[in-house]
């Protein structure tokens, strides 16, 4: 026995170096006590405590911890040893039922496993509020699940209730878009979802929402079930070869078969309570709708000047310049000194939230500074258009050169050329059209310097087309022609082509392109099996990034063109006609314009022509969307 034993203790002995532990830790904490009772009844205290079976620690409380109905002072949730205690830190009301969701906030100390889904409840009254609502927050834009929003119920039907009193209940959205409301008293109630930024549990205009059209009725229902438990029996009508059943061994020479026969051993009754509705969907959308204000001006070269907006301007600002001596006593009837007004250029982008001003009066180039007064529409807090005034200063500062470099710049200025650029490249695509800009405005353009040719068998041979103004910059122009797949062309500007504002000339240039063949194309004709004149189908690339969009057509709708790769599809109406997809909108009560997806990837190959039935009614709208695109809508966003 002693050299056995020896030989146990040398065998198991630990050669390691330094202390092994043992495996890691993944259990979370368990609850071995409360104060009070979860479920506890006339409960008027303002402190709850909740003990664990281990050290704990607490997790990002104000995204996991969520106190039901919501609290206007947040109460404070502390971790204290084995402890999580609770303090509310305003007065309870009575009649109520107080529940306290933990989501992952309760981790253990040393491998911050968390106990999810912990949930405490109590009641001031000497009864439960159980009933309970559940559903889904889809983005309505891409169907996708939208997590960590509050979804909430206002017992007060009117309206301005989202806005002005804080939700009567409220839950917070899972990973996949799911939410649950529990404790709810019976009665009628309107269900909203809000990202609530400003923690206030009111909707604050900018804010992600959703609602429902209809008023919630939460039921319960209790339904029985009646559930059999069998006993089974064997019998052998014939046996595997060498098969042994009780104490008997079998031989046999063939395979044999068992029967075995369900007995029927009792019956018991038992009832389950169903709690609804619980298939809410709520389509949440961001209004369309941005805070405008103005956000800076800036002067960083002499003869230019630049004026941001935060979003696109309906009605683009005036301006009007002021003398220096004017600024510090502005009054309605100041003078104004206007001449160098007249001698400005006023660009506008695309957006039309950011303006240009090139300045072409040499007075106004030299100021070091200059005076506007700017009109425009400003944000209020309602997010209504309201005019605004602002007084700008706008400042140049030269850079300190030395005497030879500022000899060198003004060589530089003197002998600076028009620089141009184009989008023509060797693979042209056959739906583009060939474009140049240039760096500066252009002032004036010699049009028979500018001349577009086609390469036939070597030669090239000068065609007749039409050159467009793309934009009011004057920087930006189209060379528009019938081009033909497979076909070499050139663009020929001679020097001195065009001049800029500022006189610079250009210098003689060539731009190449060669278009891609018909060949390296896919097609594909998209009927809708339900024709619906309002819709509008969009190809989506890997990212949900909208490829092409074209409203339907009622014998097909065809996109030609396309690179052959792997595209998705979806469509939506556009139930206002104006060719895009709306957003919903609280003022007016309206939803976003509904969105369906085609349910399955599209692969396209070169030079072969589709065909696709999209039968958008045929499957359920949150069905439908391909598993490998959906993702959480605020994941995605980040």
């Amino acid at each position: 026995m002693i050299v056995v034993a020896g030989c146990i203790v040398a065998s198991c002995a630990n050669r390691g170096i330094g202390p092994q532990g043992g495996p890691k830790d993944s259990i979370p904490p368990m609850v071995v006590k409360e104060e009070p009772l979860n479920g506890s009844l006339n409960y008027k205290d303002k402190k709850v405590e909740i003990t664990f079976n281990e050290y704990i620690q607490l997790d990002k409380v104000v995204d996991n911890v969520l106190i039901s109905p919501p609290q206007q002072k947040p109460p404070q949730v502390k971790a204290r040893g084995k402890k999580v205690v609770v303090t509310f830190e305003q007065e309870l009301q009575d009649s109520t039922t107080y529940t306290i969701s933990f989501g992952d906030a309760i981790c253990d100390f040393t491998e911050k496993n968390p106990l999810s889904g912990y949930t405490f409840s109590f009641a001031t009254a000497d009864s439960f509020d159980s009933l309970q609502i559940y559903g889904l927050l889809v983005n309505a834009e891409d169907l996708n699940p939208v997590s960590g929003v509050i979804v909430g119920i206002q017992s007060n039907m009117h309206d301005s209730a989202f806005t002005t009193e804080p939700f009567t209940r409220i839950a917070k959205t899972n990973k996949d878009g799911e939410f649950a409301i529990y404790n709810i008293h019976q009665g009628d109630y309107r269900l909203y979802a809000l990202q609530d930024v400003s923690r206030d549990y009111v909707y604050q205009p900018g804010e992600g929402l959703a609602f429902s059209d209809e008023i919630i009725t939460p039921i319960m229902e209790t339904e029985q079930h009646l559930d059999t438990i069998f006993h089974d029996s064997i019998s052998v009508d014939t046996i595997y070869p060498d098969s042994i059943i009780g104490d008997t061994l079998f031989i046999a020479p063939m395979r044999l078969d068992t029967v075995w026969h369900k007995i029927i051993d009792s019956v018991y009754t038992h009832t389950e309570t169903l709690y609804g509705p619980a298939n809410l969907v709520l389509w949440f959308f961001k209004e369309d709708k941005q805070r405008h204000y103005f956000q800076r001006a800036s002067r960083e070269q002499a003869h230019r000047m630049q004026f941001v907006f935060s979003a696109p301007q309906d009605s683009l600002p005036t301006f009007r310049a002021l003398p220096a001596s004017a600024v510090d006593t502005l009054r309605s009837d100041t003078a104004v000194w206007e001449d160098w007004m007249d001698y400005t250029l006023w660009q506008y982008n695309s957006r039309k939230d950011t303006i240009t001003c090139w300045l072409t009066d040499s007075s106004a180039i030299s100021a070091d500074t200059l005076y506007l007064e700017m009109n425009y529409l400003k944000s209020d807090s309602v997010y209504q258009l309201q005019p605004e005034t602002d007084t700008l200063m706008l400042v140049y500062r030269a850079p300190r050169l030395t005497e030879k470099a500022k000899a060198l710049q003004e060589k530089k200025d003197r002998e600076r050329k028009l620089l141009l650029r184009s989008n023509a490249k060797a693979t042209f695509e056959v739906f583009d059209t060939l474009c140049f800009s240039t760096d500066f405005p252009v002032a004036d353009m010699l049009r028979d310097s500018i001349r577009l040719y086609q390469k036939i068998d070597s030669v090239y041979t000068e065609l007749d087309y039409e050159l467009i103004q793309a934009d009011s910059s004057r920087m930006r122009y189209m060379a528009v022609y019938q081009y033909q797949p497979e076909k070499m062309y050139e663009l020929r500007i001679d020097s001195a082509a065009m001049h800029d504002i500022y006189g610079a000339p250009n210098e003689a240039t060539k731009f190449q392109m060669k278009l891609r063949s018909l060949e390296e194309y896919a097609t594909i004709k998209v009927k809708l099996k339900s024709f619906d004149a309002a819709a509008r189908i969009q190809l989506l690339n890997e990212k949900e990034q909208v490829v092409v969009e074209k409203a339907a057509e009622a014998d097909g709708t065809l996109f030609q063109y396309l690179a052959p790769k792997e595209y998705y599809m979806r469509l939506y109406i556009d139930l206002n006609g104006d060719g895009r997809w709306t957003t919903g909108d609280w003022a007016t009560k309206r939803q976003p314009e509904p969105v369906y997806y085609f349910p399955a990837k599209l692969s396209l190959r070169a030079n072969w022509d589709f065909e696709e039935i999209f039968d958008h009614l045929a499957i359920p709208q949150l069905d439908s969307k391909p598993q490998e695109i959906i993702k959480d809508a605020m994941e995605k966003k980040k």
